[in-house]
């Protein structure tokens, strides 16, 4: 079976529907992946220290230094799984198909005659030679194209980090309103 004709064999139908589908099953995959990464993130606990506050006394030179650190936060708080999503595909296929015919016709006549006194003869000879050449060549090539782009998480799959730090109040209260 040729090139072409195996190109022609597979219906465009098929050939769109299977795209599809490898596309839907790579983009559960990628998705399946993301959100696993997010649960990892969100299970693991980090400690930090987000703030380093201190005073330093200009009269003496001594300092008060305190490091405000902050336990078992989900690692989620600062890192987001990176979520992809096809956005273009396409099947592209291409033939090419040369056909070429060749004749040729040679004729070749040739005649004698032989003769004396008695009987005659003569001979006429005829050459025809006849070629026809036929010749096909077939080139055919498929080419598939898909791009991935990534994309924000899905709305309320992670969750809305909001911290914020209160300073310590000074000694002797606020009297502040709120």
């Amino acid at each position: 079976m040729s090139v072409g004709q195996e190109l022609l064999d597979v219906p465009l139908p098929k050939m769109v529907a299977d795209l599809s589908m490898g596309i839907a099953r790579a983009q559960e995959a990628l998705d399946q992946n993301s959100v696993k990464s997010a649960v990892m993130l969100a299970e693991e606990k980090i400690s930090y220290v987000p703030k380093i506050v201190g005073t330093v006394k200009e009269d003496d030179g001594s300092a008060n230094i305190n490091v405000v650190k902050v336990d078992d936060v989900p690692l989620i708080a600062f890192l987001q799984p990176t979520f992809y999503q096809f956005s273009e595909a396409s099947i592209e296929v291409k033939m090419d198909i040369k056909t070429k015919l060749e004749t040729s016709t040679s004729v070749g006549v040739s005649a004698s005659v032989k003769g004396g006194w008695g009987p005659v003869s003569a001979s006429i000879s005829v050459d025809v030679k006849h070629n026809r050449k036929f010749g096909k060549e077939v080139n055919g090539t498929s080419r598939l194209f898909v791009k991935m782009v990534p994309v924000p998480p899905p709305q309320g799959l992670l969750p809305e980090v909001d911290i914020k730090f209160i300073p310590k109040e000074p000694a002797g209260g606020g009297g502040g309103s709120n």
